[in-house]
Formats: structure tokens, sequence, C-alpha cells
């Protein structure tokens, strides 16, 4: 009998996702070098979101499934959205971007999170 590996499920963070100061989800923030390059990867599926601070541009080399990306001006304002495909997908460089959210396929669209809303995070008490 073969034993399938358990699924590596990625979050929930401990910070609640804000768009336009309502709460939409649990996030991760990944702040250090270590987490920001690290990322989604080595995960079978992600809970929430992951929050890349200091990270204009993703791709998806090693990815195993697909994700929604949001990407973020310094305020946190949504300057694009897309869905990436595993191995294949990226951002593109988009000016004054410098964090990205990184979430399942469709939760972005079910968040309300299009180009233009104002996204923050803070820390669960």
């Amino acid at each position: 009998m073969s034993r399938r590996p358990a699924r590596r499920v990625f979050g929930p963070g401990p910070h609640d996702l804000l768009c336009d100061r309502r709460r939409v989800a649990a996030v991760a923030v990944a702040e250090t070098t270590r987490t920001r390059r690290k990322g989604l990867l080595g995960s079978d599926q992600v809970e929430g979101g992951l929050w890349i601070t200091r990270c204009p541009s993703v791709h998806m080399i090693g990815m195993r499934y697909a994700i929604d990306v949001a990407v973020l001006d310094r305020d946190g304002l949504v300057l694009a959205v897309k869905t990436l495909q595993p191995w294949t997908g990226g951002t593109s460089f988009r000016r004054g971007a410098v964090a990205t959210l990184e979430a399942p396929v469709g939760a972005l669209a079910e968040w309300g999170l299009v180009p233009g809303v104002q996204l923050t995070v803070r820390r669960r008490a």
C-alpha cells in the first residue's frame, strides 16, 4: 500500500489583511531575506496569503501550483493583479512597485482586490 505524502499548507499567518480597512484574510509577512527568498516554495497550497516586503516582482520557478498575485506600491495601493501558473508565470517590473501579495487562485477576486484598492496589514492581538 502506497502512502501519499502529507500536503504542505502555507498559512494562515498571524496578521490580518485589510482591504480599504475591511478585514479580508489572514496573512503572513515575509520581511527577512530568507523568508522573502523562500516565499511559498515547498508548499502544496496557501491558506490566506503571503505579503512579501521589498519584492516588486515574483516568478514561479519551482512552484507546484498556480497563485494570484497583487503588485503593491509603498502605500499598499494595488497596482496590478495577475494569476500566475507554476514554472512559467511571473510579474513584470512595474514602476512604483515595492511589495507583492500572494494568495490562492480566485482569492483576490473574492476579497475584492482590484487595481486601485488600498491594502494594509496589522498584527493580530
